[in-house]
């Protein structure tokens, strides 16, 4: 298994639409990058936002989230509250070929100000707008920029084709077309 190169990504974005809308450079002037990188692409955060509240003091439960712990926000600006989160997806839809498994990482130029985005598989034969989870580990309100670079998917290709697909598994979170919260 191999990490791939920005000409391998250029080619898959073109020839499988694995990346849509794509920009095969990196845009830099004036804005937290996005783009095709060396080997990887930088993906932008949309201007939906779900921020985490505890107005009703609920506990987080993954196997049963309630929704009423998230306040919607759209704009161009998301301010998340201190050591808080806020859920937001990707402006780039993805369609992960069966032979490839990515990981995105958060970009450094938010991880220097406490602002973290969960690292996150994407695996093989995924298809949607990603879901990315967004911590502010600080005392202090961060601000997240839409439209602008929040993370790094890197790409893996395997050595041969897996056994079993997301898409074979009929996953949960396949398609998705908004922010999605925890599911069982």
């Amino acid at each position: 298994m191999g990490i791939k190169p920005d000409h391998w990504i250029r080619k898959m974005a073109l020839e499988q639409r694995m990346i849509e809308p794509f920009v095969d450079h990196q845009v830099r002037d004036g804005v937290i990058s996005f783009g095709v990188s060396s080997y990887g692409y930088d993906i932008r955060v949309a201007d939906e936002f779900k921020i985490f509240t505890n107005v009703y003091s609920a506990v987080v439960d993954p196997k049963k989230f309630d929704p009423a712990s998230m306040v919607d926000f759209k704009g161009p600006i998301c301010v998340i509250p201190p050591n808080s989160f806020a859920l937001a997806r990707t402006v780039e839809y993805f369609r992960i070929p069966r032979g490839v498994l990515t990981l995105c990482v958060g970009k450094s130029t938010y991880a220097r100000c406490g602002i973290i985005v969960n690292v996150t598989p994407f695996e093989p034969e995924w298809e949607g707008f990603v879901t990315l989870e967004i911590s502010n580990t600080t005392p202090l309100p961060a601000k997240i920029y839409a439209n602008e670079g929040i993370a790094q998917v890197l790409f893996f290709e395997g050595d041969e084709e897996c056994e079993l697909s997301y898409a074979d598994k009929k996953g949960k979170y396949q398609y998705q077309q908004s922010i999605e919260l925890p599911k069982i």
